[in-house]
Formats: structure tokens, sequence, C-alpha cells
């Protein structure tokens, strides 16, 4: 088995042990390696354009807002989006700031047909510290993977 498979397996058996429908969750540094190694692999980041501005994206990621700053009304269309941008048949990992947003959306994803749908553990920024600071203790930030302001 190569290792983009174990990968997958892992995150289906995290996905199974917690009775999600979605197809599974990855950490971070997982869906780093899903991307570099698998052209039918794509990143999907919902958090508000305003997030992305002032705390930084990820490179090779669409963006799709799940909720709007400020007030983080709901996106109505996110669904209509996903499936005018994002092909049903590649695997699809959403990503937002700790991983609340990304399950939301992979749930959705899934209800709309999409079979290889991720939701990323940790976000982008991952939990706070003691000290209410983010990037401190996981997340794609802190595993040191690419990203821009």
């Amino acid at each position: 088995m190569n290792v983009l498979n174990e990968i997958l397996e892992v995150a289906a058996k995290r996905a199974s042990a917690k009775n999600l429908p979605y197809q599974g969750e990855l950490t971070p540094r997982e869906a780093f390696d899903l991307l570099q190694h698998d052209p039918a692999t794509v990143l999907v980041d919902v958090r508000s354009r305003a997030e992305l501005e002032l705390v930084g994206r990820i490179p090779s990621a669409s963006h799709i807002e799940w909720a709007f700053y400020p007030g983080m009304s709901p996106n109505n269309a996110f669904a209509e989006q996903l499936q005018a941008n994002v092909d049903k048949d590649l695997t699809v990992i959403f990503v937002c700031r700790t991983g609340g947003r990304s399950h939301n959306a992979a749930l959705v994803a899934q209800q709309l047909g999409y079979s290889k749908a991720y939701n990323m553990l940790e976000g982008f920024e991952g939990e706070m510290n003691s000290l209410n600071q983010r990037t401190q203790i996981n997340g794609w930030k802190h595993a040191g993977l690419p990203w821009s302001n």
C-alpha cells in the first residue's frame, strides 16, 4: 500500500470512529501530502475573505466562504458555488480556522454527492493555548506548511 492510500485509510478510520458521513478527517500534514502527490485533490478554504486577508492563506487553496464577515452570516449560495467550482469526482479537502466550518462544509459536500469529501482537523490556525493565542498548538501554520499573507 502506498503512502497516499495509508493516509486516506487513516482518515477514513477517524471518520468512522466518529460516525461521520463524509469520507474522512485529515491532519494538516496529511492534507498537504495529498495535495503534493495527488493531482485529483483540491483544497477548499471556507474561511471569510477577511480571515484570508488578516490571518493568511494557503496558496494552493480555492476559496468559497461558508459565512460572511462581519456577523458571520451564512453563505446561502455555498452549495451552488461548490458545485459550480469543484468537480464531484475530485478528492476535496475543506479547511477553516479550527475545523468547525470545514466539518459543516464536508457534510454539505457529502450530501451533494461528493464521495471523497474530507475535513482538515485543526484548521489553518489551530486551537487556542492558555493565553488565547492560536498557531501555538496545532493547525496548518503551526505545522510549518506553506502559507502567505
